[in-house]
This record gives C-alpha cells, structure tokens and sequence, in this order.
C-alpha cells in the first residue's frame, strides 16, 4: 500500500505544485489503484510516474471546486484511448455526475467501459467488500466537501509451519486449507483444526485523505488512530484567521488533528503558492511543534504504508 502525490498546491498550479491528487496505490492487496481528486493535469502529472490508468477503477471526489475535478474529463479520455475497458466507479458530492456527462457530451468523447456514479446523499460507509471499508464523512468548506476514511480489514495470522512438522504434512494444499482456518482431517483420522495453527491476526491499515475544509472536530473523527492522515495546510499557523475566511485550515491546525486523532503520521498538501522554495519551513515548523511526525509533501513523494508494528517511510 503506497500513497503518491500527483499535485500537493492550492488553487491553481504553480511552477514547484500542480493542484490536488492523490493515488492510493493497492496494488500489491488488490491490482488497484484508487484515485482521490483529478485537479487540472492530473493526466500529465501521472506520465512522471509508473501508473497506469487502467489500473485506476475508483475515484473518490471531495469537493466539486475546479482545482479538485478540472483535471477529470481528460484523465477519463485518455484511460479509454490506453485500453482502459474496466468499469470505474467514481464517488463524490452530488452535482459530479452531471459535470463529467456534460464535459463528454459538449466535447463528443465516447469512453469504452461504464462509469458507475455514487453521489453521496448520506455520510457513513459508501464502500465496503472483504478487504476494505470507506467511510465518508462531511467537512467544513465553503461548498460541500467530504473526508475519506479507507479502513482495511484484518489480515489473518501466518501459518506456524514449526507447530505443523510434527504431523509431516509436506507443502502443499493442507497447508492451503489449515492457513484459511478450515477443519482437516489427515489420512491416520487425525483432526486438525486450522484456526490452532495460525499466529496472531494483523490488524489492517488507516489512510484518512481529507478534502479542503476548515478546522472541523469530524476531521479528528475520520482521523482516530489513523496510520496516515493527508490534510491539507492552504496557510501557515499565523495565518489562522485568513483561513477561517477562506474556509481552509493552517498547518498548525491540521497537526492538532492529528495529536487529537493518535494518527501515525501527518502528510500535509493543498499549500498556498506563497510558500516557494524554503518557506514550506514555515509551515513543516509551526506542525512539528505540536505532532513530531508530519511532512510537507510535494509532487511525486511517495509513501509506503506499512503495518502498524512497521515505521512509515518514504
């Protein structure tokens, strides 16, 4: 599981920043690749990177402003002309839907696989199968946005080959059924209840990927003992009362999110075009006095998420 940052600016690109998108990068648990917003040139940005965007069948939007979807219309052209035949499923505010079908109808683009829309009515769980759950949960901005929480479940605990070799069961399908917890039995009649040869489960991994919004206490909910928690940073701590105004949150904010939430690590992104070069330290500083553990990331950054008895590294 792999976060990678297509755009980490505010508002409009900048020469250091493209605008909002991130790809959650599932393609060790599931062959997936899970896209949240498609800000203008999203497209462009993913030809620096190893994505495929056939590999891209869901995309959760948070927010319908031009910086988070401009990029949409494009990116969903250009997956159907690469072979892209897969359905996707895309997942956002109400209005999504009609601004994609409306950019494809006025341009004649003709896409070869389905789009199934998911227009959030209600927040909760919008998601879920045997591996993952999404729960989604509404923010504070100046239109609707949404915060996604990605939950995936347990795994289950590794085969104890050494508590098996008194048996002499040699590699192969008992193996198979005793690892998913079936019941055997061996040809002496001897019973072998699966579930007795498996270590301790390993709980699954948290990725919370908010979308603009104002300091919010659901913020901290979607947030709780999360392994990684993308926030965005518009401003810098001393700039509290400008974000207010324009309904974005400060880097100081976001980190008491995250001391508030026991997340694991803070990704800050969504930063203003007057932190150029070295003057992200304003805002990386002001963060880390409050949670140690945050970054200010930037285009391409990429992260690993590792289970929770691992570290985070990038």
């Amino acid at each position: 599981m792999e976060l990678e940052f297509l755009g980490t600016g505010a508002g409009a690109p900048s020469r250091g920043r493209n605008v909002s998108s991130v790809a959650l990068k599932l393609l060790n648990e599931r062959n997936e690749i899970w896209l949240f917003d498609a800000g203008e040139a999203t497209q462009q940005q993913i030809l620096s990177t190893t994505i495929k965007p056939r590999k891209i069948n869901k995309i959760f939007i948070t927010h319908l402003h031009g910086d988070h979807i401009f990029g949409l219309p494009g990116l969903l052209s250009s997956r159907s002309f690469q072979g892209g035949q897969d359905p996707l499923d895309i997942y956002g505010p109400v209005g999504i839907k009609k601004f994609i079908q409306t950019s494809l109808y006025l341009s004649d683009s003709h896409l070869g696989y389905p789009i199934n829309y998911h227009e959030i009515q209600n927040v909760g769980t919008i998601f879920e199968d045997s591996m993952f759950k999404v729960v989604c949960g509404k923010l504070d901005h100046r239109i609707v946005s949404y915060g996604y929480r990605i939950e995936e479940k347990p795994h289950a605990g590794e085969l104890l080959v050494q508590k098996l070799q008194q048996y002499h069961i040699p590699n192969g399908p008992i193996w198979g059924q005793l690892k998913n917890g079936e019941l055997v039995t061996l040809a002496d009649g001897t019973q072998l209840d699966g579930h007795d040869f498996l270590g301790p489960s390993q709980p699954g991994r948290i990725v919370t990927i908010l979308g603009d919004t104002r300091y919010t206490p659901e913020s901290i909910n979607l947030a709780a003992d999360a392994d990684v928690l993308v926030h965005e940073s518009t401003l810098a701590g001393a700039e509290e009362k400008m974000a207010r105004q324009h309904f974005h949150s400060t880097s100081r904010q976001a980190a008491l999110i995250a001391k508030k939430a026991h997340v694991q690590q803070l990704l800050l992104t969504h930063i203003s075009a007057r932190y150029v070069g070295n003057k992200f330290y304003e805002l990386l500083n002001d963060a880390r006095k409050i949670f140690p553990k945050s970054y200010v990331v930037k285009d391409f950054d990429t992260f690993e998420i590792k289970f929770k008895r691992q570290e985070l590294t990038s």
